[in-house]
């Protein structure tokens, strides 16, 4: 037998399943939801010999729905049986739409505001179509504020596909840049919809027709007379464009993940080193004088550290990678952490046969689950020992 709690939730469970689908579909019903609802939810009437052997759970059951009051009709039946003469049982709940399931689970309003600013949205920019029923809890949570910001936003991105302006330039009010951040995969999402457009790369910028903020490229000049050339300066954070324009006859590059071991870093001869890039080391391959140099390449030993040193290698070719081998790893086996999450690639093609092998092992959890040595975690009086050795 099914109480109303049992009811609420099955029907909870229904909505989050189908809420997507059902908010799609609100204001033109198709013919596939014309014959979902109503939607009926059987209450499981129990035969005579069950109700015989459990009489008071049966009673607490009728009565339970007796003083049910909600959303949907409650159809009775009567049940003639030998022992226990004519009952009337309930037998089944039918809900005639999904605001109905929502005021059982207690949606009302959220179902309630989603559908009718989807409504909207819809008769305004018909090609949004089902894209936006992914976005339900979207619809249904942002306050008004938000919401009108939003769709003045879409709006005018939407009017305006290639302004190539900055963010901060746009004429919507109240547009900020913290706003914007957790914003720009619907955003970008949403545009593409309004144009016509297939999902693309994610890339907001991209798709808005905006113009993407310069990567700034962070790195330090270990020699006085590449300090010179640039007015002394020694730390520096570069638009890539403008440290693709500079020429720098640096002899050395070390690229390394931490920023803090680019930090110490000592002067050496005609020597640079480049921090923090992670995943966009690739940007490198667009520096010209960096494609010229000796490239050492320094990162955790873990499988994200040989993915970004594949990444590297796929646009310096001649990148050598320091303190990212089988020997530096077990030396500091007291010092192992485990990575959180390892990189999904089964081989990376840039890695020469002993880094393939070491990464293989990781992958693999030859010596331990997720077995990680951080970079940081080396004891820097070995390691700058190691990396003087290597120019």
């Amino acid at each position: 037998m099914k109480f109303p709690d049992d009811v609420r939730r099955q029907l909870l469970r229904r909505f989050n399943n189908k809420q997507r689908e059902w908010l799609a579909a609100s204001g033109h019903a198709t013919t596939r939801e014309v014959d979902t609802w109503p939607l009926e939810i059987t209450l499981r009437v129990p035969t005579e010999a069950q109700a015989l052997r459990q009489i008071e759970d049966v009673r607490r059951w009728v009565a339970a729905w007796q003083s049910w009051r909600g959303a949907g009709s409650l159809t009775w039946s009567e049940r003639r049986w030998h022992k226990l003469g004519t009952q009337r049982v309930p037998e089944r709940v039918l809900l005639a739409d999904p605001a109905e399931v929502a005021q059982w689970i207690g949606e009302a309003d959220r179902w309630e505001r989603a559908a009718q600013r989807h409504r909207k949205l819809v008769a305004r920019w018909p090609q949004l179509g089902a894209r936006l029923a992914r976005y339900y809890d979207l619809l249904a949570d942002y306050n008004e504020v938000d919401y009108r910001r939003l769709v003045d936003l879409v709006a005018w991105l939407g009017k305006h596909p290639a302004s190539n302006l900055y963010p901060r330039q746009l004429p919507v009010s109240g547009l900020d840049s913290k706003w914007l951040e957790g914003r720009k995969a619907v955003l970008a999402d949403l545009v593409d919809a309004i144009r016509g457009e297939s999902p693309g790369n994610g890339d907001f910028f991209q798709c808005c027709g905006l113009k993407t903020p310069p990567a700034l490229i962070r790195l330090r000049l270990l020699e006085r007379g590449l300090r010179a050339r640039v007015g002394g300066l020694g730390d520096l954070s570069v638009p890539l464009q403008q440290l693709a324009e500079l020429d720098l006859p640096a002899s050395n590059v070390f690229i390394v993940e931490n920023l803090q071991t680019g930090l110490a870093f000592d002067d050496l001869p005609g020597s640079v080193v480049i921090m923090q890039l992670g995943y966009a080391v690739d940007l490198l391959g667009r520096l010209p004088w960096v494609a010229q140099a000796n490239c050492l390449y320094w990162g955790d030993l873990d499988t994200h550290g040989f993915a970004m040193l594949n990444r590297a290698r796929s646009v310096l070719p001649g990148v050598q990678s320091q303190l990212m081998d089988a020997a530096t790893l077990h030396s500091h086996r007291a010092l192992w952490v485990e990575e959180r999450v390892q990189h999904g690639a089964e081989a990376l093609p840039w890695l020469t046969t002993e880094e393939q092998a070491l990464y293989q092992a990781l992958k693999s959890n030859v010596w331990g689950q997720c077995v990680r040595l951080e970079q940081e975690r080396v004891a820097w009086n070995i390691a700058w020992q190691v990396l003087q050795q290597a120019i």
